[in-house]
């Protein structure tokens, strides 16, 4: 049973207010002043505080302030009731930090409804949604339920990818992000010369392709498959909808979209200032990651030299001498990585022993 504080000075209100929270099967505390409300908050810990505004001594922002700089009550979700409509009045709270209000009179549907919406979203916000593609459909239908859009999503699809088929190109306007179900994709990026710098690779569960949509530019990079592949395309409307207009049920979409730009900044950093040596080898540790557990790394010396950032030559140079200091193993084209603990400290240290 979930847990509301009522904080309302005027005796009747608070008691009709009570009544019907608690005939919804919700546990009631009730605090007739602000000052009694904030300890009961700091107690009691409720799931949801409903607030009125203008009260003697401590009004409903003061309740709020105070409460907002309290760790342990500060992501409480928090209901203003208030009898004045000003847009000032509404504004000044909403910037404090609350989460909703609601005018005096107001219907009990309305009442009850704020309620299991804030209560929704909360949940939502604190709930860590696994990076698959199952975590992902558990977040949609959730972020519909939260936010009472039902066609949130509906446009994201599954698409089937051959291997090397072009998921979008350099200049392209973004209309999707992606999420890999399946399979491998890379990004890179031509120079006018033709040459190719890969930017990065993706595995399954992985999201790629937002980073244009979030600059509102078009794409700086091309990418293509590296193997059969299953995408499922989020539309451009719905990713800002979840990223701009509700924040608060998106935590973990965030998180996960903010890891791949911090691995991004790593990488163009690695490029800059490591060494050819350094570098191959970080590219081969990306590259492991996306074979199957028990299979070798199957990429070309080509992509790999566009990992890198150099001449094939240079690359196959480099994997000559991993092979003689027994870091790897190659087998044509496969190449096995034999000591990967070695291979991190040549990242680290450029050396190994």
């Amino acid at each position: 049973m979930k847990k509301i504080l009522l904080i309302e000075d005027n005796p009747d209100v608070r008691e009709n207010t009570e009544e019907i929270l608690s005939l919804a099967n919700y546990n009631v505390i009730t605090a007739p002043n602000g000052k009694i409300g904030v300890e009961l908050a700091q107690h009691e810990k409720p799931d949801l505080i409903i607030c009125d505004i203008m009260m003697p001594e401590l009004d409903g922002y003061g309740v709020l302030h105070i409460l907002s700089k309290n760790e342990e009550t500060a992501s409480i979700p928090f209901i203003f009731l208030t009898a004045k409509t000003e847009k000032a009045d509404i504004r000044k709270g909403m910037t404090l930090g609350a989460d909703d209000y609601l005018t005096k009179p107001f219907d009990d549907t309305d009442l009850l409804n704020a309620i299991e919406v804030r209560l929704r979203k909360n949940a939502m916000k604190r709930t860590n949604y696994d990076a698959t593609s199952e975590g992902l459909e558990n977040f949609f239908k959730d972020a519909q339920h939260a936010l009472n859009i039902k066609d949130l999503g509906q446009g994201r699809k599954v698409k089937q990818l051959k291997k090397r088929t072009e998921v979008f190109a350099e200049g392209d306007l973004p209309l999707n992000a992606f999420f890999i179900k399946s399979g491998n994709v890379k990004t890179f990026k031509s120079n006018p010369d033709g040459k190719e710098l890969i930017m990065n690779l993706y595995a399954t569960n992985d999201f790629f392709g937002f980073e244009a949509i979030l600059e509102n530019t078009n794409y700086n990079e091309s990418a293509v498959t590296m193997q059969d592949t299953e995408l499922i395309t989020i539309p451009k409307y719905d990713f800002m909808l979840m990223i701009q207009k509700h924040p608060d049920v998106s935590k973990s979409f965030i998180s996960l979209l903010c890891k791949k730009v911090v691995d991004r900044e790593k990488q163009l950093l690695n490029l800059a200032y490591n060494s050819v040596r350094q570098r191959t080898a970080e590219a081969l540790l990306k590259a492991d990651t996306l074979k199957d557990s028990k299979s070798a790394i199957s990429i070309s010396r080509d992509d790999l030299a566009k990992m890198v950032g150099t001449a094939a030559e240079s690359v196959i140079r480099v994997l000559s001498d991993f092979k003689d200091e027994g870091l790897i193993e190659t087998e044509g084209a496969k190449i096995k990585i034999v000591q990967p603990a070695k291979l991190e400290k040549v990242v680290r240290w450029n050396v190994a022993r």
